[in-house]
């Protein structure tokens, strides 16, 4: 009876002790989504002009479509691109009811993205860049007039993009949920291995994802058991059943 006050004792500090560091750790995990989305959206959206180019421009050589994409990147689109990148995140949470400052799955995320209108925007920075860049002459009338004209094939190809980097985004957090499945059943077997293994996966999937605060939690259970493990010889043998509990509550 003793030994099972002392466990709820300290089950209950450390529930304490972790519902003040989510209530910190919760009003940034916005933060890091939009900054995640920034630098993510902002490659998709690189290599989507990349494609558009080379559709519009199927004469150009390989130097020549670097050229042109630097040139017209230089020109406005890098921080044009940053600009609408939040203000789309910023409108697409509002049209979409997200009050919260963060997005609770992928889904709401390319929701609120497709609303806020990053297409459009991203399309009419290229034109703005290439206008720039003509005007300065750094790419001649010709090219830049193929560009506009080819506006629709820039739009197709960031829209293509911007879908297929979210469905990348959906089958990575439906590969993580797998993981930690397997992970909770290796551990229920006390098959450290397949643990081991498991957990290499999730750590590994989780850096290319935008951060789900869900995920992270059930990431972070499975962090500390792991450090546990490891901490007491890597053996689950020399671990309580005290010591493995309080290691799983976040």
């Amino acid at each position: 009876m003793e030994m099972e006050k002392t466990v709820e004792e300290n089950i209950e500090q450390k529930n304490t002790l972790n519902n003040e560091i989510s209530n910190v750790q919760g009003e940034d995990i916005g933060e890091k989504q939009k900054n995640f989305l920034e630098t993510s959206l902002g490659k998709v959206i690189n290599t989507g002009c990349d494609i558009a180019l080379r559709a519009i421009l199927p004469n150009a050589i390989e130097d020549e479509i670097i050229g042109i994409k630097n040139v017209i990147f230089t020109e406005g689109i890098q921080k044009g691109i940053k600009t609408a990148i939040d203000s789309a995140i910023n409108i697409g949470k509002s049209i979409t009811g997200i009050f919260t400052g963060k997005f609770d799955t992928v889904s709401q995320a390319y929701t609120a993205v497709k609303s806020g209108g990053i297409i459009d925007s991203a399309s009419n920075i290229i034109d703005t860049a290439v206008k720039s860049a003509k005007e300065n002459g750094l790419i001649n009338k010709t090219t830049a007039n193929v560009i506009k004209k080819g506006k629709n094939i820039v739009k197709d190809c960031l829209t293509n993009s911007i879908e297929e980097d979210f469905m990348e985004q959906v089958d990575g957090v439906e590969k993580v949920g797998k993981y930690i499945n397997n992970w909770n059943t290796y551990l229920e077997q006390k098959d450290l291995e397949g643990m081991n293994r498991e957990y290499k996966k999730i750590t590994k999937k989780l850096e290319t994802l935008l951060p789900i605060e869900s995920t992270i939690q059930e990431a972070r259970v499975i962090e500390n058991v792991q450090t546990l493990i490891k901490n007491k010889g890597n053996s689950l043998n020399n671990i309580t059943e005290e010591e493995l509990k309080l290691a799983q509550i976040i």
